[in-house]
């Protein structure tokens, strides 16, 4: 039984730490719910629950958040279109 508490400790702890890390380490554009100094408390306070609830709500997916510019299709882009080498219309040598 004693193992069985040590290793749910130690997972307990090695998720904590991933979590406090991870909530450091991450742009803050790309946190969710709190600020990102209220997961790091909350983390610390919480343990098992507070990394828990940062992986599942606080943590926001790489492509989400900030103001970015979102991504345009190449027929769309002006900028491509322009850079594009067509052949004069009627020219049909090629």
């Amino acid at each position: 039984m004693t193992r069985f508490a040590i290793v749910g400790i130690a997972l307990l702890i090695a998720l904590t730490v991933f979590a406090l890390v991870d909530a450091i380490l991450i742009d803050r554009f790309r946190v969710r719910g709190v600020p990102k100094g209220v997961w790091v408390f909350l983390i610390l306070i919480l343990p098992g629950i507070g990394a828990i609830l940062w992986l599942l709500v606080g943590r926001g997916r790489k492509g989400t958040g900030g103001k970015g510019r979102r991504g345009v299709a190449p027929d769309d882009d002006p900028d491509f279109l322009r850079g594009l080498n067509f052949p004069p219309p009627g020219d049909n040598n090629g």
